[in-house]
């Protein structure tokens, strides 16, 4: 199966082991009582201290001390860096805002200190709390402490459950750097001062790569030079903690990997015994914090390269631990940060890389490759002659490395190449410098290739994999190698690949939820003939009468997958009662379903055997794949809701009979990974294999769509415009999306039926003087609506947004006698007359009745203007009315443009939808989309075909009018026969008749 990496859904060989599931059973439970944290002797000391009444007793640093070392320090291995439940009830007793940090002194703070508010910062952290509220009082004194952070390893060896914390603490500073107080500080240590601590040669080659950084640079050093000048010290960078703490990190992880988590002597028959969890769990912990460096701009700039340098992924992969089942979620991990490492980016700039530029980079790094082998490396003459596509695949390359000897080999790399220094203790491992120089050079799967490889549909092994989607609840106290959800994202693409990772194994656990309840209803059993029957029935799941494959149709043009795969599944519904009858029934196209698989074992299980057997084996469940439904069919081969037009409303007929057929189409690319494997492995025919099939809840079974919706985005490279771009992303100004900061801003705008007379105009615009002039630009004293006004670039009171949260700083008592003189500017307003819509009383539109406040006009203004618009407001404030009318002002100004509406659910669309009908819009514009339509309170149908209809029956209207125009002047009436003859029929008739009478007039 293709890896698709920052999901979690990759290799299916290699899964994480979430929690260990297996052991969770013995540890002790997180939750804690109301009565245990009342008698609990550290409530006690809380009270004594720093809860009770009367302030508690003077801070005496012995108390920090005995707590971190009787309660917070961690003895011994295991999963677990710090005993939650203490920490727990510290958390709730306020241990860090009332006396950690109001006692805390830079100069004579203690290790167990610093370590106790680093744990305490941590368990917010993990319970969703706001951790750094408290510090904002005293930033400078914050700041202080983060540099005694830095500095808390100097001169003093950490235990490894100290380590994981420390790093925990890191993970999460790096994770706000939306914070102005942690940003500065935390910045520093990623940024350009980070490269004093690279290897010479790859600090020769990146500023080759970049060489705008070498201005930067020399600049920078000169800087630093003086800050140690002005503080009386010696300039050496390379002993700062900005240059050495990410480097130093780095090679703490190395020592433990290579050192920490097994014995130096491994003995097979008892590894499992040998492996030290809290090293794992630092192991992981460390890959969760490398990720987090490189998934974000600011901190990927700078140290992506030292991470190279160093070459930690390909130290990762040749680990022990890399291949032990105790590492599995670390392997997993690994592949995120070897993803993330090689994304399509360009770093300093944040641009994405397309497919085409992120090839030619590639094959310009190779083709310097083999012209540094054609010079200078004789044994690698046949790679330096060879096409690249016949050397770039990794095992072309580690054949053709195999060749040179360790000497040759290492001068290669560290020499030549300058991937890594020579002083690097890996440097002697010929297995580490080829995959070093494997890593670089071989060619990456696309991005865009490999999310279009995957099945959208889970399958039976990623659905019951508890090292995928665990069962378990998530604590925190572990990581999880899933993607974050961050404030910053490194491009839309990244956004999207997240996301759709994210959702997908959220509705793969739901699927699960729903198939393990609903087989069991079915009482699957071996019947004498020896194949599987069902005794029971299940409202969600119907035993199937046949499927077959009807058709597959070739790949498409550098696909390997099938363009579509079509099959039919039939199925009886006689045994069902009338309400769940018409639930099958109402089963229509796009509808999600799955086929499944169930042979139950010969004999029932025992109690011990249930109890260890996992679910799928309890059920019998062998295969399970999803499909979609194109249409269904009665027993008589009638066509069943169809809403694509085929069959009329007037022709519609009852469903004939109990037997149904539906044709679905399957996922082209999990059957193009069956076929593969039956091809090749001798598998299995999945599709043969069929006897159920399952149907979801409609309202929750729409995440195939969404899946492909966001897949289809992410085939594309402009989907949102050049002005929301940087803001989605995390970066930049949010004020740049507003629309004053716009370009092609509408200079004249008609408000139609906005403002409901002249003085409600004028009250819209408090600090402007309206001055209303006709279209000749003379002064109108008895101005009536629609108005049509010039909107300044720098509009007064534009920012109509109100704060929830802040008192106003001005007393409306104290200016009641206040008079403002100073003098207004004048807004020019234009009164006009309207189109006349017709004669008939039908025709005259429905006129707003409303009248909208300041703030809504300003959100009007807004919300007509390119840029962004928010509208927020408690229920009653005329959020939908102002919505309305911002569709209805920006329909008139902007006619030949498009309009999309999203709601969170059917109502307020149809709500929204039924205001617009009544406003002046043509019904022939409005277009509702899904199966909300028919609730709509119309008559009128708004749906695709509908539309089309209306269409229709518009231009035999028109037509029939032709015929009248004709019938008066004489004429044959055929010329209404079609939109063509009546275009004959205006250009010969009624266009030359017009003529002549404007002649005859004017003679």
């Amino acid at each position: 199966m293709t890896k698709v990496y920052g999901t979690g859904a990759y290799d299916f060989k290699r899964h994480r082991v979430a929690e260990y599931p297996l052991e969770s059973t013995t540890l002790p439970s997180s939750s804690i009582t109301l009565s245990e944290i009342q008698q609990d002797r550290l409530t006690k000391i809380a009270e004594e201290s720093w809860t009770g009444t009367g302030g508690g007793k003077p801070f005496d640093p012995e108390v920090v001390k005995e707590i971190y070392a009787a309660e917070l320090k961690v003895a011994g291995g295991g999963r677990k860096p710090v005993p939650l439940q203490r920490v727990m009830v510290l958390e709730v007793s306020q241990y860090l805002e009332n006396y950690l940090w109001p006692n805390f002194d830079p100069e004579a703070a203690s290790f167990e200190h610093v370590m106790s508010m680093i744990l305490m910062i941590n368990e917010k952290f993990r319970e969703n709390v706001a951790a750094w509220v408290c510090f904002h009082d005293r930033e400078d004194l914050f700041k202080k402490f983060l540099q005694k952070v830095l500095r808390l390893k100097e001169g003093r060896e950490l235990t490894i459950a100290e380590k994981t914390n420390y790093l925990v603490f890191m993970i999460n500073a790096f994770q706000s750097l939306e914070d102005g107080v942690v940003n500065e500080t935390v910045l520093s240590l990623a940024g350009l001062q980070s490269w004093h601590s690279l290897s010479y040669g790859r600090f020769q080659m990146e500023l080759c790569l970049q060489p705008d950084l070498i201005k930067k640079w020399k600049r920078s050093s000169k800087k630093w030079a003086a800050e140690a000048m002005s503080k009386g010290e010696q300039f050496d960078p390379s002993s700062s903690p900005e240059a050495n703490f990410v480097r130093g990190l780095i090679e703490e992880f190395v020592e433990v990997l290579d050192h920490g988590v097994f014995a130096d002597e491994i003995d097979d028959t008892a590894v499992s015994q040998l492996v030290d969890d809290s090293s794992v769990l630092y192991c992981e912990r460390f890959m969760e914090f490398l990720i987090d460096m490189l998934n974000q701009l600011p901190t990927r700039r700078y140290l992506r390269p030292l991470v190279a340098d160093i070459a930690v992924v390909a130290k990762c992969r040749l680990s022990v631990l890399y291949k032990h089942e105790k590492g599995k979620l670390f392997a997993q991990l690994v592949d995120l940060l070897q993803f993330y490492e090689k994304f399509e980016i360009k770093d300093h700039d944040g641009t994405q890389l397309t497919d085409d530029e992120a090839l030619q980079f590639h094959y310009d790094r190779f083709m310097a490759f083999q012209l540094l082998a054609f010079k200078k490396i004789p044994k690698l003459q046949d790679v330096s002659l060879a096409s690249i596509g016949s050397v770039h695949k990794s095992s072309d390359l580690r054949r053709r490395l195999s060749a040179l000897s360790l000497e040759d080999l290492r001068d290669v790399v560290c020499s030549k190449l300058k991937l890594v220094s020579r002083h690097d203790p890996w440097a002697d491992s010929k297995d580490f410098l080829t995959e070093v120089v494997v890593s670089s050079f071989e060619k990456q799967q696309s991005q865009k290739e490999a999310i279009n490889a995957l099945p959208l549909y889970p399958n039976e092994q990623i659905m019951w994999d508890e090292s995928v989607i665990p069962s378990i609840n998530y604590s925190g106290e572990g990581c999880l190698a899933l993607p974050k959800l961050n404030l910053q994202f490194l491009t839309l693409h990244d956004y999207l690949l997240r996301n759709f990772n994210l959702f997908r194994l959220e509705s793969t656990y739901e699927i699960r939820e729903d198939i393990q309840e609903a087989v069991p209803h079915l009482l699957a059993h071996i019947n004498n003939e020896g194949e599987t029957a069902f005794r029971g029935w299940s409202r969600m799941a119907v035993p199937i009468n046949g499927f077959k494959i009807a058709q597959v149709k070739q790949p498409n043009i550098g696909e390997e997958k099938p363009a579509s795969v079509t099959a039919e599944v039939t199925f009886s519904i006689k045994s069902y009662r009338t309400q769940i009858r018409s639930e099958w029934n109402s089963i229509k196209e796009h509808d999600v379903l799955f086929l499944l698989c169930i042979r139950p074992s010969f004999e029932p299980l025992g109690v011990e055997e249930a109890a260890k057997a996992t679910v799928p084996q309890r059920l019998g469940l062998q295969y399970v794949r999803g499909c979609e439904v194109i249409d269904i069919r009665d027993e008589e081969g009638n066509l069943m809701n169809d809403f694509s037009g085929k069959v009329k409303r007037d022709e519609w007929k009852p469903p004939k009979g109990d037997m149904r057929t539906v044709t679905v189409a399957l996922d082209a690319a999990q059957y193009h990974i069956d076929v593969t494997d039956i091809a090749e492995k001798g598998a299995e025919d999945v599709y043969g294999t069929f006897n159920v099939l399952m149907r979801r809840k409609p309202k929750e079974n729409n995440f195939k769509a969404i899946l492909e919706s966001i897949r289809d985005l992410m085939n594309e490279y402009c989907i949102v415009p050049d002005w929301l771009h940087n803001v989605f992303l995390g970066y930049g100004n949010p004020s740049a999306a507003q629309w004053p900061n716009m370009p092609n801003l509408l200079k004249t705008v008609g408000f139609k039926d906005t403002f409901l007379d002249s003085n409600h105009l004028s009250e819209s615009f408090p600090h402007y003087e309206v001055s209303f002039v006709n279209a000749d630009g003379a002064e109108v004293l008895d101005p009536r609506p629609p108005f049509r006004i010039t909107l300044p670039k720098t509009l007064k009171g534009n920012a109509y947004a109100l704060s929830g949260n802040k008192i106003s700083e001005v007393n409306p008592s104290e200016n009641v006698d206040m008079v403002d003189v100073s003098p207004k500017e004048k807004l020019i307003v234009e009164a006009y007359t309207p189109p006349d819509p017709g004669p008939y009383p039908q025709d005259q539109p429905k006129q707003n009745s409303v009248k909208f406040t300041p703030t809504q006009v300003g959100a009007i203004i807004s919300g007509i203007q390119p840029g962004l618009t928010m509208v927020v407001g408690p229920p009653g404030t005329g959020k939908t009315d102002t919505a309305v009318q911002i569709l209805n002002v920006l329909y008139h100004n902007c006619p030949s443009q498009r309009t999309l509406i999203i709601t969170h659910s059917n109502q307020a669309l149809n709500d929204l939808f039924e205001k617009i009908m009544e406003r002046d819009v043509p019904a022939r514009y409005l277009l509702r989309l899904g199966q909300g339509e028919q609730e709509l309170a119309t008559d009128l149908d708004f749906s695709r075909q509908g539309r089309v209809n209306a269409m229709l029956v518009r231009r035999l209207e028109l037509l029939s009018e032709v015929e009248r125009l004709a019938r008066s002047l004489q004429l044959p009436e055929d010329v209404g026969y079609t939109c063509e003859t009546a275009g004959y029929f205006w250009l010969l008739h009624v266009y030359s008749l017009g003529a002549i009478s404007c002649c005859l007039w004017w003679k």
